[in-house]
């Protein structure tokens, strides 16, 4: 497990799933409970969707992994899985949930404002929530030509549900999903109200 690169961001405290500042100037989850969250329907129907193939090696990042909900699910879906966040502990978590299950999760802890992706790299990205626009680039570089982007975080209209982040830079505005990704081949766009109000995209690069 790779200690640094600066510090990555997270589903367990970062600019990650809530949106709520914590002392770092980041956001942090409503619940600080050290248990792992359930994985996205979203995401798992998605990665069943996108299996990887059984004759070669394909490479999934789970980005803002917190303590590996998805990443676990990756791993076990037959993707070499890679997983970054900014908080040491929670990759750590990652990697023993998954090696506890007979799995593998490579835990990357970097700070992404800092830390670059690698490019053309990986077969399949997810995020989930977690807002970091100029990251967008490298998102969309880091993926193969044919590899699916899983993106799924909230939008503006979670204001009026009450809890969850209130900031701009931490809600998408609608639509902008889309226009991040522009040139790929979107294959499901969606935003929906409840229980979150959340946008969600898988999205293939085409170039």
């Amino acid at each position: 497990m790779t200690r640094d690169i600066g510090a990555a961001q997270t589903e367990d405290g970062g600019r990650d799933e809530t949106g709520e500042t914590n002392e770092h100037g980041g956001q942090q989850r409503l619940s600080q409970s050290p248990q792992i969250m359930s994985p996205s329907p979203f995401v798992v129907e998605w990665i069943a969707r996108h299996p990887p193939p059984k004759d070669s090696v394909s490479r999934a990042l789970d980005v803002a992994m917190g303590r590996g909900r998805h990443a676990v699910a990756l791993a076990r879906s037959g993707y070499r899985t890679f997983g970054v966040d900014v908080r040491f502990d929670a990759v750590r978590d990652a990697v023993e949930t998954a090696h506890a299950a007979g799995l593998v999760v490579l835990g990357w802890c970097a700070d992404l404002t800092d830390a670059p992706l690698p490019t053309a790299r990986f077969d399949l990205v997810v995020v989930t929530r977690y807002l970091q626009r100029d990251l967008f680039p490298s998102l969309r570089a880091s993926l193969v030509s044919g590899g699916v982007m899983l993106y799924e975080t909230f939008t503006t209209a979670q204001r009026a549900i009450g809890r969850g982040p209130t900031s701009p830079d931490h809600l998408l505005e609608p639509g902008e999903l889309p226009r991040e990704l522009e040139g790929f081949d979107v294959l499901l766009y969606e935003e929906v109200s409840e229980p979150d109000a959340v946008a969600r995209i898988a999205a293939r690069r085409v170039a």
